[in-house]
């Protein structure tokens, strides 16, 4: 067995060589990952590339089969989860499955402080609801404090899981495709909301995981692109985010463009290959 390194407290994210292997599979890796406290990451890459599978080590849900997991300077598998969870505010497809439609959105995100999905019996002080007001404000969702979840659209449920994700005060955010199944409409409101997040020197550090660039929020510092497991790049964002790397990962030529701080990519037209059919008469 090989020697565990010490964590650098400087750093939230310090994976050396993990990797997660399930039935003979591997799933992710082996990936080496910093994360400093000032850094907005984006993890990028097509369906079955590793990016769950990523946060969900990031997250402290799972154990790398192999390799040394870092969060928060502690190291997977010699710290508490209990006492390293409240400090990581997670935002997945996973948590909003397990939310009961009749709960109200204010008992939703105050119970975060208490790592469960609504309240029961726990007691909270002023400071506690204030707080959950605040963080849906932050949000624009303050006026569904009332509402319960399951009278949402999906935009507001977004919202209102990334205002119980950042009740903690985490250190670390992570955001599983916050903006899954949403409109445009619901798309460019989410990426203007986390854009402010993004700008704020005080809000946590950031990791997001999504398919599409067009969802990457301006303010984000660094990217991943990953492809069947490994990594394709990652380092600054505009060296990671490039029409070759993209087309890389996955399996096509990609054309890019950089606008206003957005990116917007489309399958680039091959030389020599036209449209079929002829050309419509006026």
């Amino acid at each position: 067995m090989g020697v565990v390194s010490e964590p650098d407290p400087d750093l939230l994210i310090q994976f050396e060589d993990v990797l997660i292997r399930r039935g003979g599979n591997t799933l992710v890796g082996p990936v080496s990952w910093n994360v400093e406290l000032d850094e907005r990451w984006v993890v990028l890459g097509p369906n079955g590339a590793g990016k769950t599978s990523l946060m969900r080590i990031a997250s402290a849900e799972v154990y790398p089969t192999s390799g040394t997991a870092h969060l928060l300077g502690e190291t997977l598998g010699r710290v508490d989860i209990s006492e390293l969870k409240p400090r990581i505010g997670m935002s997945s497809s996973a948590v909003a499955s397990r939310v009961p439609g009749d709960e109200i959105v204010s008992d939703l995100v105050v119970s975060a402080g208490y790592a469960v999905l609504g309240r029961w019996r726990e007691q909270y002080d002023a400071m506690d609801t204030d707080r959950a007001v605040e963080m849906l404000e932050s949000l624009g969702a303050e006026h569904l404090v009332d509402r319960t979840y399951g009278t949402l659209s999906e935009g507001e449920r977004k919202r209102v899981l990334i205002a119980r994700a950042l009740m903690t005060d985490p250190e670390l955010l992570l955001l599983d495709e916050p903006a899954a199944g949403l409109d445009l409409g619901g798309r460019e409101d989410l990426v203007a909301r986390l854009t402010d997040l993004a700008l704020d020197p005080d809000a946590p550090a950031i990791v997001l995981i999504t398919h599409h660039v067009e969802e990457i929020p301006p303010g984000f510092t660094h990217a991943m692109l990953l492809k069947e497991g490994g990594v394709v790049a990652q380092g600054l964002i505009e060296d990671v985010i490039t029409s070759a790397n993209l087309s890389e990962a996955f399996c096509q030529e990609i054309a890019l463009d950089h606008v206003d701080g957005r990116y917007f990519a489309r399958r680039a037209r091959v030389p020599g290959r036209h449209r079929r059919g002829g050309s419509s008469g006026a």
